[in-house]
């Protein structure tokens, strides 16, 4: 007897309970189904990882990972029909176009005599199931994580070593290949598999985790984690972290597993608000407060390319180009500039941030934006304007990380190099001017909000 394991975002063998609850029917079929629409609308850094990452999982299988193009719409009943298997087992989706997929396909699979069977999430606890005293879902991150907390999650499934021994991966015959994924030129993108999110993990928790609260606005420090990517692409469960974490105390433990929550906290407001993917959950300015045409191109262009003259934010653009992942407080500091300063709508910020980003996740990447803009829940009030010079100043103190990304102010020492235009023009000659005046911004900014006030 066969039954699929219809691998998404669970790139992985470890700590994977859907593919254990398909290898209790008998034989796996490993199957991954590369839709052609996804495909086009992600990124080219988000092709080259997830070819890279396929590869890695193909690895695992001992080359048994079934690879085909199209609608999994048709693609998954198909497949199915093929190999008579008695089921489809897949980790939930809980993204809005995610969920009406799989609904299709289980409407379709039942039609066949067959199941799609959903066994967990990518999420530590799947959205939807924490909820407040009166059965409504939470509005407000504090008593969410409170909740979120007390509400729980499983200790994690059997690890990568021991799923390979109690799995049988059944041939499914010729696999489609993957496109051709070429990596952009300059981009230098993080090794992918289950076997380096892990290692990633355990360089983590074994040294920079204990400074993790203090460092992690650093981003002149490697104190991040970096598993923003292997979690979007589910090379490693979120389960896992938790399970390490509860063994360890401190404020560094603490405050990474408050980011896991609000990793939850953001895919359970796009859950219960599927609208938020592209619209603001709460307008906060008139809309003709919004540059529209040829202006909001050109400071789009200006911001995209990290050319704006300041030098924390064009840093921040940079480094997205450079390595696909950007720092995350450089992403409030960026994404507050081009929706305050610029007076660009988030949504072609978060647009931008899609096409790069390897980590590009609907939920955290639409509902951060929303934080910045102050439009989503539990929002950074619209009021609160990032001041792109003291952001610098005060995570990036000697100026390292501007350096790092930003050649043209290499040679200015210090924390000198976060306010350049103090200094005679032929300290940074190649650098540019600042394309706007933050403190006019920021005046125009707080009238467009008090006007709708």
């Amino acid at each position: 007897m066969t039954a699929i394991h219809w691998f998404r975002r669970d790139l992985r063998l470890g700590d994977n309970p859907a593919l254990h609850a398909a290898a209790a029917q008998g034989d796996v079929l490993a199957l991954y189904v590369l839709d052609p629409r996804l495909w086009a609308s992600a990124g080219a850094p988000r092709r080259a990882y997830l070819a890279r990452s396929l590869a890695a999982l193909d690895e695992q299988t001992g080359g048994r990972l079934l690879v085909r193009h199209g609608d999994p719409r048709q693609v998954v009943p198909a497949v199915a029909r093929e190999v008579e298997a008695t089921a489809v087992h897949v980790a939930a989706s809980t993204e809005p176009f995610g969920r009406r997929r799989d609904d299709h396909v289980e409407w379709t699979l039942e039609d066949d005599g067959r199941a799609l069977v959903r066994t967990g999430s990518p999420y530590a606890v799947t959205p939807g199931r924490v909820r407040n005293g009166s059965g409504t879902p939470y509005k407000v991150f504090t008593p969410f994580r409170r909740a979120w907390a007390e509400h729980g999650w499983h200790s994690p499934a059997p690890d990568a070593a021991a799923t390979a021994g109690a799995v049988t991966f059944a041939d499914g015959g010729r696999s489609d290949a993957v496109p051709d994924a070429p990596v952009p030129d300059g981009l230098d993108l993080p090794e992918a598999g289950e076997g380096a999110a892990l290692a990633r993990w355990a360089e983590m928790r074994d040294g920079p985790l204990a400074h993790y609260k203090v460092e992690r606005d650093r981003p002149d420090v490697d104190s991040t984690s970096r598993l923003s990517v292997p979690l979007k692409w589910g090379e490693l469960h979120p389960r896992t972290i938790l399970a390490d974490l509860a063994r360890r105390r401190g404020e560094g433990p603490d405050t990474f597993r408050s980011q896991i929550a609000w990793r939850d906290f953001h895919a359970d407001v796009l859950f219960h608000n599927p609208s938020g993917a592209h619209e603001s959950l709460t307008p906060v300015v008139p809309e003709n407060a919004w540059v529209n045409g040829q202006a909001e191109a050109a400071a789009l262009a200006a911001w995209a390319d990290g050319r704006t003259g300041y030098p924390l934010v064009d840093a921040g653009m940079r480094q997205l180009k450079g390595e696909g992942w950007m720092h995350n407080r450089v992403r409030m500091a960026v994404a507050s500039f081009l929706v305050k300063d610029l007076h660009v709508r988030w949504q072609r910020g978060a647009d931008h941030f899609m096409a790069w980003l390897v980590d590009g996740d609907i939920p955290q990447n639409q509902m951060n934006w929303q934080w910045v803009a102050g439009t989503g829940r539990d929002a950074s009030p619209y009021f609160r304007v990032f001041n792109p010079v003291t952001q610098g100043v005060k995570f990036d103190p000697h100026g390292h990380y501007v350096r790092r990304w930003v050649p043209e102010l290499r040679n200015i020492p210090g924390k000198a190099v976060h306010e350049p235009w103090k200094l005679p023009r032929s300290a940074a000659p190649d650098y540019p001017e600042r394309i706007v005046d933050h403190a006019h911004e920021r005046a125009v900014t707080l009238g467009a909000y008090h006007s709708m006030r």
